[in-house]
């Protein structure tokens, strides 16, 4: 595995490999790899010749009040994963060439980036639209992966991508998860041994959902309220918001027709978890539980 800090070497690197003819497979990263993450490298391996994985703890999409100094770093273990899971280059810049002095573009999608996260970590997604672009136009990449844990982030990833006429193809992959359920992140380190125990208390909310849907419940105030009772009776989390939307505009919906995405955000202690199930109802019939397609038609993670 080659490693990368200087962004015009990445740019004739990439160059390089798109004359050579090879599909370059992109993961935007900040580090602290988990299994989550490997599992989209992973999936660029599957669908690109060349994997590149981006490692940058962005500061531009933490708030003042945010861990941006304590989040959690291990570059020697990752640099190990990396190598094992088969990354082909690791693009590791320094803050200052990303952001060098009198740096003063960003990128914003309006809209999709002011509800769900976005209405509690104001200028969050200005962050991560900005920084992926310049990661974008950095490496050149034919394909990008992300998480389905990330779904906002992936569906403003998205949106973006169209809005700019960037010929990159957004794949997004299935939360992978512990054995307990909970959804794999880089914020689960913060959580004490009683927070953690009571954590997959957010999955099996969705799942309480997921099996209310089925049975034929299409009322979202009735899946919101139930959400939050199954969270509140089986932990001590503090919940941020719980949502049902529909996952082109994210929306809030009263009724639940089509793809919805059911989501939500917990605080525990210093750690704020998200988690979310999507959802095809059927106007008819029995409705069907649906993981990503890995296409650009279906949402993802803060690379968390």
């Amino acid at each position: 595995m080659d490693i990368i800090t200087d962004i015009g070497l990445m740019h004739r690197t990439a160059e390089a490999i798109r004359q050579d003819g090879r599909r370059i497979g992109f993961v935007p990263t900040m580090g602290y790899l988990h299994q989550g993450h490997l599992s989209l490298v992973r999936k660029a391996r599957e669908l690109s010749q060349v994997v590149v994985v981006s490692l940058f703890v962005n500061p531009t999409q933490f708030g003042p009040r945010e861990d941006f100094d304590s989040y959690p770093r291990d570059l020697p273990r990752d640099i190990g994963l990396l190598e094992e899971t088969g990354c082909d280059i690791l693009f590791q810049p320094a803050a200052e060439q990303i952001y060098p002095p009198g740096h003063s573009t960003i990128v914003e999608v309006r809209g999709l980036t002011e509800v769900l996260c976005g209405a509690s970590r104001p200028g969050h997604f200005r962050g991560v639209t900005s920084v992926v672009t310049m990661l974008f136009n950095i490496v050149r990449p034919h394909l990008a992966v992300f998480g389905q844990k990330d779904a906002q982030q992936a569906i403003v990833i998205r949106r973006m991508v169209s809005d700019l006429h960037e010929d990159i193809e957004i794949v997004v992959a299935p939360t992978v998860r512990e054995p307990d359920g909970l959804a794999m992140s880089s914020r689960n380190e913060y959580l004490s041994s009683r927070e953690r125990q009571e954590a997959p208390a957010l999955h099996r909310a969705l799942q309480w959902a997921q099996a209310r849907v089925e049975a034929g419940e299409r009322r979202a105030d009735v899946l919101i309220e139930g959400i939050r009772q199954q969270i509140e009776k089986a932990s001590s989390g503090r919940i941020d918001y719980i949502a049902v939307v529909d996952t082109v505009r994210l929306r809030s919906l009263e009724i639940l027709s089509g793809e919805v995405l059911v989501a939500l955000a917990v605080k525990f202690g210093r750690a704020r978890l998200i988690d979310n199930i999507i959802l095809n109802v059927e106007s008819r019939g029995t409705p069907e539980s649906a993981e990503p397609s890995g296409s650009a038609e279906a949402p993802s993670a803060d690379g968390e």
